[in-house]
């Protein structure tokens, strides 16, 4: 049994999804022991998500963008601190470096066979090896058996804060009929789905389930030319709330009656707010990257059969999900979830 002692550092730099499944460990770490100080070293697009969390203690902002220089400022945002644990829940190069960097007594990283790059030589204690796809909020959770901490109840604690509703309000209040976010694209290409059927299934939710479509999301390059297409193809208005920032986006998905999204991060926080969410998957398998626990029932699967091994990637997934099959699992929302 390792120890939690009273400083724990986590290193967890990147995407907006693991950041979500970070939380309900950081969680559990304090349920179980309070005093326990909490450090996370992220990089700045998760860290808007999660600033002013009441399980984080402190972040230390790593910018890649900085190269070199980052790995620097944040062995220097250490201080003269040696934490009692850290967790190294990316089993890359780059969390490797990381964790090696930090100064802790314990440093606790996956197995020899799921660490990545050598990532396995940056710590000195090991989760214990797992044959086979699991999700990755689970992974997470193999990191708190060696703790002693129990992962249930699974709480994210990611709603709008007091300060964000009067925000969320007036959005809402613009909006004449009940909210369908549509999360159009992801950090991947293949992993997104045609502007003309996102346009297809705009146009459904207005004319068949009297819901106002509205695209979330980023405002990469991307991701706008697919608003902009997805709007130039639906026969109805498609509003555009791209860009709005990431706690913002927050207040829409949870105030939404319906999310769809594509596999990506606004996926996992709809979870995490227990909204409804269609989830459009073909690229990574459902079963390890899919929504956690709930709303099973309202996956599109493009991505076939469960893989054997461990991230498999089908990079022509997304091309066997269907508008009809889409509309398929809106129906059976309006059945089973719809207020």
């Amino acid at each position: 049994m390792i120890a939690l002692g009273s400083r724990v550092c986590i290193v967890m730099p990147s995407t907006i999804g693991n950041a979500v499944h970070v939380l309900p460990l950081l969680n559990a770490i304090k349920r179980r022991s309070p005093a326990t100080r909490t450090t996370w070293i992220v990089q700045p697009g998760p860290a808007e998500l999660v600033a002013g969390h009441p399980a984080i203690d402190e972040l230390i902002i790593f910018d890649r963008d900085r190269g070199l220089r980052a790995y620097y400022d944040a062995r220097r945002a250490c201080g003269g601190r040696v934490f009692d644990l850290v967790l190294d829940l990316q089993p890359y190069l780059k969390a490797g470096l990381l964790t090696a960097i930090v100064p802790g007594k314990t440093k606790l990283g996956f197995d020899f066979w799921r660490a990545k790059d050598c990532n396995w030589l940056f710590t000195n204690a090991k989760i214990p090896r797992v044959k086979g796809p699991r999700h990755i909020q689970d992974q997470f959770f193999e990191f708190l058996g060696p703790l002693g901490v129990n992962a249930e109840p699974v709480i994210w604690d990611i709603a709008p804060r007091a300060e964000e509703r009067a925000w969320q309000t007036s959005f809402f209040a613009a909006i004449d009929r009940p909210v369908a976010a549509l999360v159009i694209a992801s950090s991947r290409e293949e992993k997104d789905w045609p502007p003309e059927r996102w346009a297809a299934v705009a146009d459904a939710l207005t004319t068949e389930y009297a819901l106002a479509p509205v695209m979330v999301g980023g405002s990469t390059p991307r991701e706008v030319a697919t608003a902009h297409q997805i709007q130039m193809l639906a026969r109805y208005p498609v509003r555009n709330a791209l860009g709005s920032g990431l706690r913002r986006l927050v207040g829409i998905l949870d105030g939404a009656a319906l999310v769809i999204s594509l596999d990506t991060g606004p996926l996992h926080i709809a979870v995490a707010l227990d909204r409804p969410v269609i989830s459009l998957i073909g690229y990574n398998d459902p079963l390890v990257f899919g929504p956690y626990r709930k709303y099973q029932d309202l996956i599109v699967n493009g991505f076939g059969e469960p893989s054997r091994r461990v991230k498999e990637r089908r990079p022509d997934g997304m091309t066997h999900i269907t508008v009809p099959a889409v509309l398929d699992r809106v129906k059976l929302w309006r059945a089973r979830y719809r207020p």
